[in-house]
């Protein structure tokens, strides 16, 4: 880190006034026990060379960093590397800290699973830990998600899990994840809730980061041998924001601009939107004390995106700390951006990406062209699109 920026959170899960542990008495045994072994694990050599080998083996790790020649001819600019987290085994991001927190779960002798999920890349992932090694899996999904991302529901049924439909709030993410939280306090002895994100209450901001981390850890190796240098600009999408946290966290050290891009849903002044540092304010929501979309009594707000998984109305605390120190940019794309960028990868690149990556990709097509040719950019390519395809289909009114 450099000296500005301290390594936090400190042992109340606290990122200066941000995250904590705000839950009900009932739950706070099973975060004290999950900390404990968390802080056990990151030091047993048998679950780290377990969780290496299958990163290796299962995850597809390392993934590639790969040169997009004809996306940064299109734009004139910068050379523009994409971080393939979708070549991923599920398709993203999420198995990284799926499959570690489930080879956690085993050994604290957990029986079930469960989980929270928006686009359904965190439920798939979060099923394809349980079935590899054995447990129980109920992943709850709001009723508007399960509409938009129908092949990621079948797909989490077809690895075991049970899909529990959200029917109350927005029946989005933020809606997920309460009932996730209650089902937990009702079965705490012998279940694990697999938070998705850098979100909630402590130990889940520090621990989700730890187990994303890989992405930038790598992204840093792979740059330096392509272009024996540091790349001037990374960019990432910010839902929750463990993607963007997992790129960003092996670079902190270093002078380097990063971007992180929210869901600008139909423009920040429709209130149709998910850019919670443009249109958000300070509270306490789901465990811990972050930015949120809120009313001026306190009631969180209905959020609005393309992109399933940018659809929330919080994000992760350290989020919160690194824009107030000004080393983390926080901007946002339009639903109207995304899409246009969906489709400009697709056809300069051969790459499809999910609608929450195209939000990164839109962010790239605004600032590219104004950097010199010598120039780097990294966009973390957090999943891919195949979950999409109707969603786009259904706006554009294609029928399939």
């Amino acid at each position: 880190m450099n000296k500005k920026t301290k390594k936090l959170p400190d042992g109340k899960g606290h990122f200066n006034g941000y995250g904590g542990r705000f839950v009900p008495e009932t739950l706070m045994p099973a975060l004290i026990e999950l900390e404990q072994a968390y802080k056990k694990c990151k030091k047993d050599k048998e679950f780290l060379s377990e969780l290496e080998l299958l990163q290796k083996t299962y995850i597809g790790r390392p993934t590639p960093l790969y040169f997009a020649r004809r996306l940064t001819e299109n734009l004139g600019g910068a050379k523009i590397y994409l971080k393939r987290e979708d070549l991923c085994h599920t398709g993203a991001h999420k198995i990284n800290n799926a499959l570690a927190q489930a080879l956690l779960a085993k050994k604290m002798g957990k029986t079930r699973l469960i989980a929270e999920t928006g686009a359904g890349q965190h439920g798939v992932a979060t099923a394809t830990g349980a079935a590899l090694v054995g447990l129980e899996c109920e992943i709850y999904m709001g009723s508007e998600d399960m509409r938009r991302q129908s092949m990621n529901v079948f797909r989490m049924r077809l690895l075991g899990a049970k899909v529990t439909e959200v029917t109350t709030g927005s029946k989005t993410l933020k809606d997920a994840i309460s009932e996730s939280l209650r089902d937990w306090t009702t079965n705490v002895r012998n279940t694990h809730y697999i938070l998705g994100t850098v979100f909630g209450p402590h130990p889940y901001p520090e621990m989700v980061r730890d187990f994303q981390s890989v992405i930038g850890q790598e992204a840093r190796r792979q740059i330096l041998k392509a272009e024996k240098k540091l790349p001037d600009c990374l960019i990432a999408c910010v839902g929750g924001g463990s993607n963007s946290i997992g790129l960003f966290y092996a670079f902190l050290q270093n002078n380097i601009r990063m971007i992180g891009v929210e869901a600008g849903g139909k423009g920040i002044e429709s209130g149709l939107h998910a850019a919670r540092f443009a249109g958000g304010s300070l509270g306490v929501f789901q465990g811990c004390k972050s930015y949120l979309l809120q009313d001026d009594d306190g009631n969180v707000l209905t959020t609005h995106s393309v992109s399933a998984g940018l659809d929330y109305a919080s994000v992760g605390p350290e989020h919160c700390y690194l824009r107030d120190l000004n080393r983390i940019e926080y901007t946002y794309a339009t639903d109207d951006e995304a899409m246009k960028a969906f489709e400009l990868l697709s056809r300069t690149e051969g790459i499809i990406p999910a609608l929450e990556s195209a939000h990164a990709i839109a962010e790239t097509v605004k600032i590219a062209p104004a950097m010199p040719k010598d120039a780097v950019i990294i966009v973390n390519l957090s999943g891919r699109g195949d979950k999409d395809v109707q969603e786009v289909a259904r706006i554009k009114g294609i029928t399939l």
